[in-house]
């Protein structure tokens, strides 16, 4: 379970903050090829040092601690219920996408779903899924499967 926190918490860093770095610096690119919206594009790169409360810790740590709580769900499911590793990943980080677009959405007082925002709500799955994959990808060595 140490190390679903860790994976979690790395992946964040490297795969959810990212595929951020990534949709915002290559957004020209990406809309050429696919087509996307002017609006797909995030408002800012990523690794966010801004402080959230209540104890005012940079987004990015923040963001790293609650990947690691949920890796650590992930590492739980690969390792004693053998979902297979990248897709259960993958479906973990849209479990976390519901999650924060309802519980959490609610606890800060926004709109459930981003009010609707289906580019929003897409960006976030994208976002979310980059880091249940990588999360999985990176507790590979980790996992022993009891037979």
């Amino acid at each position: 379970m140490v190390f679903g926190f860790i994976c979690g918490a790395l992946a964040v860093i490297v795969f959810h903050q990212g595929t951020l770095w990534v949709l915002y610096h290559q957004f020209p690119l990406i809309k050429a090829v696919t087509g996307a919206a002017d609006a797909f594009r995030p408002q800012g790169p990523g690794f966010s040092l801004r402080g959230v409360p209540p104890w005012n810790v940079p987004q990015v740590v923040s963001m790293a601690f609650w990947g690691g709580l949920w890796g650590i769900l992930l590492a739980a499911l690969i390792r004693w219920v053998r979902i297979p590793d990248l897709m259960g990943g993958f479906v973990i980080g849209m479990v976390a996408t519901v999650v924060a677009m309802t519980v959490v959405a609610q606890m800060k007082g926004l709109p459930m779903w981003a009010g609707g925002n289906s580019i929003a709500i897409w960006r976030a799955v994208l976002l979310n899924g980059a880091w249940g994959w990588g999360t999985a990808m990176l507790l590979r060595p980790f996992v022993l499967r009891g037979d």
